[in-house]
C-alpha cells in the first residue's frame, strides 16, 4: 500500500489536533474530489514499518486527541490488508486516543456486507474505529457549514455503538470522541 501525505498537525478531520493519514487508492473518483491524485493506489510513497512507527510516536504527545485515516479510500481491499493490522497497533498503543476513518463507501450496503473485500478484516478495521464517516462527497449536495463531511448525504457514524445496537447511531458535535 502507497499513502499519499501524513498531517502531524491536523484539525480539519475530526476533533482536535490529530495525526492523519492520507492513503493512495480509490475506485469512487467522486467529482471534483479534494484529493484526486490519491485515485491512484500507485501515488505517493510504500507504507512501510517506519513510517508506522513514525505515525505511532507522533501520536504520544499529550496534545494530540486522535488518528485520522482518509484518501484515497482506506477501505479499498488493496488498502484493507495492510490498515486492519495498523489500527490494531494503534488502537492497543492508545486506547484512550479517538480513531477516525473517512470511506466513499456505504458502511451497512458497503463495508458490512462483504461486498467491498475481505468482511472479517473489514471488521477488524471496523472494530478500532471510534467514527467513521461514509459516502461519497456529491457535488451537488456540498455544503461548507458540515462539521467533517463535504456533503450533506455523508453521515458520521459512532461505529462501537452502531455495531452493538445493529442500527446506526450518528455523532453530533456534543459527543465527545
Amino acid at each position: 500500500m502507497n499513502y499519499a501525505k501524513i498531517k502531524p498537525f491536523d484539525v480539519s478531520n475530526g476533533p482536535g489536533v490529530r495525526v492523519s493519514l492520507y492513503v493512495s487508492g480509490c475506485r469512487n473518483r467522486c467529482k471534483n474530489c479534494f484529493n484526486p491524485e490519491t485515485w491512484d493506489f500507485g501515488y505517493g510513497e510504500p507504507f512501510t514499518k517506519e513510517v508506522e512507527n513514525s505515525i505511532i510516536e507522533s501520536m504520544k504527545p499529550d496534545y494530540i486527541k486522535g488518528f485520522t485515516l482518509l484518501g484515497g479510500d482506506p477501505f479499498e481491499p488493496e488498502n484493507q490488508v495492510v490498515l486492519a493490522p495498523f489500527l490494531e497497533r494503534l488502537r492497543k498503543a492508545y486506547p484512550k486516543k479517538s480513531l477516525w476513518a473517512f470511506t466513499g463507501y456505504d458502511f451497512e450496503a458497503h463495508l458490512l456486507t462483504g461486498k467491498l473485500g475481505d468482511v472479517d478484516t473489514v471488521m477488524r478495521m471496523l472494530k478500532c474505529l471510534d467514527v467513521l464517516v461514509d459516502g461519497k462527497f456529491v457535488e451537488e449536495l456540498k455544503d461548507l457549514n458540515l462539521l467533517f463531511r463535504g456533503s450533506s448525504n455523508q453521515r458520521i457514524i459512532l461505529v462501537k455503538p452502531t455495531l452493538k445496537q445493529d442500527k446506526i447511531v450518528l455523532w453530533d458535535e456534543q459527543t465527545i470522541v
